[in-house]
């Protein structure tokens, strides 16, 4: 059940999907047997944690800015550190998964995780709380890569993966729903950090007898020049985004722009040269690579930029307190979690990439509907968007880690999950800063702003919807 063997890694790889240089049958194999329930129990767990890490902020942002008195024009990069850092890092965290050992990134990752979090806890400043959000990004990078390599090597058989993913994504919903709860119900805004932390060491003391290795090195040395350049060309485009708010004519504004793009030329350069580089750019004329991968950008424009900030409109707007805001965010969050979980029946009648552009198409039919809700001071007209785009996002989260393994042959499995994220969390970036942007734009106060906004992530979600299906698998529809 739980060893790679020659037959199954071709069958796993899609038919039309580039293959690279060929990999010995031994070294796709566990260092020893896998427990396929301890390994989907503690890759979920630690994806739950990691996503609550990342929306702890959503519901405290009004508290956490006026404790370590950030303007509004900065309260972008209180949101943004978590998502630079995982974007700037998932493509590398995978490769050296893959390279290098799932288990070993997995728990390299659930250990500073627990350790930067807690020290977030402890700044007093913008730009340390930021730094801090990153490092969390950075360690939750590898945790998100590794887990799905973990969970391709104990669940090899189609039907297997099937489950494990269906349940992996679930979990992505349980975090995110479960998050703002935890940071609304607690005291202090600070202490919500101790505790996810600690609940983050404490899943890789599990983690160190419960998981078991396993690896498809290529040979050669991590591509540090690769990572190194992509790492600084997100900076530079979430600096670029983030400052724009501000006007998009300034100087800075354009010079960040322009080193992003001469950036992004760099590492394109760098990895058609290296021998084993992040992301093998031949997948590119994948288009279930592709699929997988606008599924991840548009979800991070249209519903993480978006969900990210509301809550902090809804106690702006409608005057709602920490943890009522978490509860109506609930529902939300928690009909994503369990539309997750039961997605996976819908296998065999509706493939991922059509559930992509159902959750998409879901997501801006909730969110028009939510249009007037802050203006008319009433909580209670968001409520049918909140279970439309629900409902959507749990189709998303289902159906984008299931591509995104199918995407790639699956002995670069941890490679391709780390891709289809990197675009989703290089998504939530632009997306979270374009939603500040508009909703603090408007002349007429943040209720006219945030229609604004949601008017824009609905016809964000329209294009991803259309990209997904524009992208057809040849082989499979």
């Amino acid at each position: 059940m739980g060893r790679f063997n020659e037959r199954t890694l071709i069958r796993a790889a899609p038919r039309n999907a580039p293959r690279g240089p060929a990999t010995p049958v031994a070294a796709a194999q566990p260092s020893r047997h896998p427990r396929p329930a301890v390994t989907l129990a503690l890759t979920s767990a630690a994806t739950a944690v990691t996503l609550m890490t990342y929306t702890a902020p959503m519901v405290t942002l009004p508290e956490t800015a006026a404790d370590l008195h950030t303007p509004l024009s900065a309260q972008a990069w209180l949101l943004n550190g978590a998502p630079l850092g995982l974007a700037a890092l998932l493509l590398v965290a995978g490769s050296l998964a893959d390279d290098y050992g799932r288990r070993r990134i997995f728990l390299s990752g659930t250990l500073a995780l627990g350790i930067t979090t807690a020290l977030g806890g402890l700044t007093t400043s913008t730009w340390a709380f930021t730094l801090a959000r990153a490092a969390q990004g950075a360690a939750s990078a590898a945790i998100l890569a590794s887990s799905l390599g973990l969970l391709v090597t104990a669940y090899p058989s189609p039907r297997g993966r099937l489950h494990a993913t269906g349940v992996w994504g679930a979990f992505v919903s349980g975090g995110i729903a479960v998050g703002p709860l935890v940071s609304g119900a607690l005291p202090d805004w600070r202490l919500a950090y101790v505790v996810l932390g600690a609940a983050a060491l404490v899943i890789a003391g599990l983690g160190i007898r419960g998981l078991s290795e396993s690896r498809s090195p290529r040979g050669g040395r991590p591509d540090a020049a690769g990572a190194t350049a992509f790492g600084l060309a997100l900076v530079a485009l979430v600096a670029a985004l983030t400052l724009g708010r501000d006007g998009w004519l300034r100087a800075p504004v354009g010079l960040l722009l322009a080193a992003a793009v001469l950036l992004a030329g760099v590492f394109t350069v760098v990895e058609r040269r290296v021998r084993t580089p992040m992301i093998d750019l031949n997948l590119l004329r994948s288009p279930r690579f592709l699929a997988s991968s606008a599924g991840g950008l548009f979800t991070g424009l249209a519903v993480i930029g978006l969900f990210s900030y509301l809550p902090a409109l809804m106690q702006q707007t409608l005057r709602l307190p920490p943890l009522e805001t978490a509860w109506l965010f609930l529902l939300w969050s928690g009909l994503s979690f369990a539309v997750a979980l039961q997605a996976k029946r819908l296998a065999g009648r509706v493939p991922p990439r059509r559930q992509l552009a159902i959750g998409f198409v879901l997501h801006a039919v909730g969110t028009l509907t939510m249009l007037g809700a802050l203006a008319a001071d009433s909580w209670v007209r968001l409520l049918p968007g909140f279970v439309i785009g629900g409902v959507g996002s749990g189709l998303l989260n289902a159906a984008l880690p299931l591509l995104s393994v199918e995407s790639v042959p699956a002995e670069r499995a941890a490679m391709g999950s780390g891709a289809q994220q990197t675009f989703r969390y290089i998504g939530s970036c632009a997306g979270v800063a374009l939603t500040i942007a508009l909703a603090t734009s408007s002349g007429a106060g943040l209720a006219r702003g945030a229609n604004l906004a949601m008017t824009v992530s609905a016809g964000l979600a329209v294009l991803g919807a259309a990209s997904v299906l524009a992208l057809r698998d040849r082989e499979r529809g």
